[in-house]
């Protein structure tokens, strides 16, 4: 495919700029007379035949014209998209609705995610950091009228985290204090990994036979930390899959929207994204979605790039702006990397 000569670079070009635009096959009349090439209808079409040949387009009927495969797709964006760059007064215009609240880190990256699938037009999955990497520094319980706990979980990075637990043993409002004390002194500064470990570790050394305050400490610790272990997966703009789709896959899109639901689908894909250098364009199977082969998607890790702590990433039908969709995503990731930065 690298052999490709200018010309049939060109017409690929053209077809694939003209397909992402309206969704329709594009005919060889339409490549003279829109975009200005300037070689005759027939001889667009016997280049348009040779691309065909090479995997690169595709007839979806005989009268029809031609519109690019996932290959085709794919070697537009490796070696002929020219991604628009943000001027100055659109990057100065995005930061400013990227107001992003700071503390809490949660709310923060969904409001990125809210602001990225408006700015796009498509459906944003972003994976928070992972807790499990997270460092531990202040965990407090506070004792409710109900029995009940509230766990306050802070990490740095300015993530914080309260949840509900309820303990089988009954704990005293004045224990708290000593609990709470018990616990920042022995696991502040430790990863939530570590701190599990570390749990387990005294939970069954001789000390928890004897000290019963320690022993309900680092049983509500178990408790409290119990599920804190991945990332979790925000998935903003639902709508937009099956409000963009076009009617014959109005119910392929349908179906991937419940496959997203379901999350685990996403994982794997995120996490490939996160392992690999700078920004992925996943196209079609690429994706690695089973049946859903009709969609792309473009993501990046944000965090610094020795110690990534997520990522975020456009998913919509193959038929996106990747020039658009790449910028919007890149100055997303530096933007959410900066503010982790600055607080936290």
């Amino acid at each position: 495919m690298t052999d490709l000569n200018l010309r049939a670079r060109k017409i690929l070009s053209v077809v694939v700029q003209e397909y992402l635009t309206t969704g329709e096959a594009v005919g060889s009349r339409t490549v003279t007379r829109r975009h200005g090439v300037d070689l005759s209808a027939a001889t667009v079409r016997n280049v348009m035949a040779d691309l065909v040949e090479a995997g690169l387009l595709k007839q979806p009927h005989t009268s029809a014209g031609r519109m690019p495969t996932d290959e085709g797709l794919r070697f537009f964006v490796d070696s002929l998209l020219k991604v628009r760059t943000l001027s100055p007064r659109e990057r100065e215009e995005m930061r400013s609705r990227y107001d992003l609240p700071t503390g809490e880190l949660e709310t923060a990256l969904r409001e990125a995610s809210k602001v990225l699938s408006d700015l796009s037009q498509h459906t944003v999955v972003l994976t928070t950091p992972r807790m499990a990497q997270s460092t531990l520094e202040h965990l407090e319980f506070m004792r409710l009228p109900s029995g009940s706990l509230l766990v306050v979980l802070v990490t740095t990075g300015g993530h914080v985290q309260n949840k509900l637990i309820h303990p089988e043993f009954s704990v005293a409002t004045e224990e708290i204090e000593r609990i709470n004390n018990y616990l920042n002194e022995r696991l502040s500064g430790l990863t939530l990994a570590a701190v599990r470990s570390r749990i387990a570790k005294e939970l069954a050394s001789e000390r928890a036979t004897y000290d019963q305050m320690a022993k309900r400490a680092l049983e509500l610790s178990q408790v409290a930390l119990h599920d804190e272990a991945g990332g979790e997966v925000i998935i903003e703009g639902r709508a937009r899959l099956v409000e963009q789709a076009t009617p014959s896959d109005v119910g392929q899109m349908k179906a991937l929207l419940a496959a997203l639901e379901q999350k685990e689908t996403l994982v794997g894909l995120l996490e490939r994204t996160e392992q690999a250098d700078g920004l992925k364009v996943f196209i079609g199977a690429e994706a690695q979605l089973g049946e859903f082969t009709d969609l792309a998607l473009v993501a990046t890790a944000y965090g610094a790039e020795d110690r990534p702590l997520g990522t975020l990433g456009v998913v919509g039908p193959s038929r996106m702006n990747y020039s658009k969709v790449i910028a919007l995503v890149d100055f997303t990731a530096q933007i959410v990397s900066n503010m982790i930065d600055r607080h936290g």
